[in-house]
């Protein structure tokens, strides 16, 4: 193993599926609206719907920023839309699935691309965990308004029943709907040779839809997003509408109770209601004209819901004291504390809609870097098995449905926000490198779209991702560490004599 082999690019021209046979193929049906439907399909979810609150209150890890979050979110959008001008110009370039990973392989080499693709199971799938707990939340939210539900110990995650259990247990005059329900779910679980059977039952049960879904169709399943994204934009404007007029000004004083550490943790944070963009790159295949329509989606999507991001974060700041949002359904909760139930219960229906098609989309990534690594060689064959009637990759989708939904049974969301913030720092700041290299390497090379002002666009995303990674607490670096090291040991074992790459050069 030499250290030039390490590095070797894969040829721009040869991304595609050229080389391999017509049972590998995507579907292209997407056009630029549905490109965009699917980046804010992937952004407008649970990042605003769930992830907002405890960004507002802060936690055992972090710093709450307070009224003082929509000050991250603008803080956030200027990083993520330096990182989108990079991912635009590669998109418009490579129009094929794998996203960061094949930029990577393309500008920097095999090792980093590996390390790209294994970091992306992080944003994309573990992600997802977070989502569906988020979704589990808001469900529970919606039947409880019809006076359904499910038994507690079947609706969370046991470190959630045992903390809120402990909370009560020292200080028994709470009264916080939330944590009551999560500590009754520790004192009437069944047990299991002694340890409590706590597991989110509606989590599992939303990703195996999704999953069933997603092996249907891509065309299928951008409709069914397309129809979720026109539902919940529609609720989110309910809420800023309704919520306007309830909104008390002192709820916004402090402005920033933890001042500037606390606007740059919930910035770190709150990143994750932003990756969503980099979800549309993973469909390069299946877009009817990619070199047209990537960048222009990408840039759409961030846009149109940086826009809405702010204004939500503005009324729901004004609605109750920054102190009440660390929930799962912040929203709702915030609703329910001034007394109208019934627009928590509306609220509660769009964020299930809203958050399903958020799990539709990351579902749908995941499976699409996977193929493009087993087209490379650098996972075996079957991952890049598409359907014969479906064109989807269904064994790379029915694999991440399994993967998501145990994890969501069982996963704290917090932690698993954290995980996924990082993973997708680091993927966007390979992403900016990659397209200076790539400058620097092939300057002549026809780009349909080229980043504006180079030489600051692609620093500044550097800059202001590598400035939010470490915003975030050292546990979530360890975890991350520990997550790249395992990857490496599989690229040594199986990726790196398996390399199709490296088989065709000797």
């Amino acid at each position: 193993m030499s250290l030039k082999q390490l590095f070797e690019r894969r040829r721009i021209d040869s991304g595609a599926s050229d080389h391999l046979p017509m049972s590998t193929e995507l579907h292209r049906s997407l056009g630029v609206w549905q490109l965009t439907a699917l980046g804010i399909g992937a952004i407008v979810g649970a990042g605003i719907f769930s992830g907002a609150g405890t960004a507002i209150s802060g936690g055992p890890n972090h710093l709450g920023a307070g009224p003082a979050l929509v000050v991250s979110y603008i803080l956030v959008a200027i990083a993520c839309g330096f990182a989108a001008l990079c991912y635009a110009e590669f998109a418009s370039m490579i129009p094929t699935a794998g996203s960061a990973y094949t930029y990577a392989y393309a500008t920097l080499g095999e090792l980093v691309a590996w390390i790209i693709g294994w970091d992306l199971i992080i944003e994309y799938a573990v992600g997802n965990i977070a989502v569906a707990v988020s979704w589990s939340a808001y469900f529970q939210t919606l039947l409880r308004g019809f006076g359904l539900g499910f038994p507690e110990w079947l609706a969370t995650d046991s470190r959630t029943a045992f903390q809120a259990y402990k909370s009560v247990q020292a200080d028994p005059t709470i009264s916080a709907s939330a944590t009551l329900d999560a500590a009754r779910a520790w004192t009437a679980a069944p047990e299991v040779f002694g340890f409590p059977l706590i597991f989110n039952l509606p989590a599992v049960l939303i990703v195996a839809l999704i999953t069933w879904v997603l092996v249907i169709g891509i065309r299928e399943s951008a409709w069914a997003n397309g129809a979720m994204v026109v539902l919940k934009l529609a609720i989110l404007f309910f809420f800023i509408a309704v919520g306007a007029f309830w909104v008390r000004p002192e709820n916004w004083t402090p402005f920033a109770p933890n001042g500037w550490p606390g606007i740059t943790s919930g910035a770190a944070l709150i990143f994750f209601a932003y990756i969503g963009f980099d979800a549309v790159s993973t469909a390069a295949e299946e877009a009817k004209n990619p070199q047209r329509d990537m960048p222009r989606a990408m840039m759409w999507s961030l846009l149109i819901t940086s826009i809405i991001y702010i204004v939500v974060t503005v009324v729901m700041t004004g609605l109750v004291p920054w102190t009440d949002h660390g929930t799962a359904d912040p929203l709702a909760q915030a609703f329910t504390e001034r007394g109208f139930d019934w627009a928590a219960g509306i609220i509660s229906f769009g964020a299930v809609i809203a958050i399903a098609s958020v799990l539709l989309v990351f579902q749908l990534g995941q499976p699409r870097i996977f193929y493009a690594m087993a087209r490379d060689g650098l996972l075996p064959p079957w991952a890049a098995r598409v359907h014969p009637k479906y064109r989807t990759p269904h064994v790379t989708t029915i694999i991440t449905g399994v993967f998501v939904a145990f994890f969501a049974a069982f996963a704290n969301i917090n932690e698993v926000i954290e995980l996924t913030n990082i993973g997708t720092l680091f993927a966007f700041v390979i992403v900016a490198v990659g397209v200076m290299v790539l400058r620097v390497k092939e300057p002549d090379r026809v780009r349909p779209f080229r980043v504006p002002a180079i030489w600051f666009v692609a620093p500044a995303a550097i800059l202001s991702c590598g400035f939010l990674m470490f915003q975030l607490p050292r546990v979530t670096w360890e975890r991350f560490i520990i997550w790249l090291a395992v990857g490496l040991v599989i690229y040594a074992a199986y990726g790196y004599r398996r390399s199709r790459l490296r088989q065709e050069n000797a």
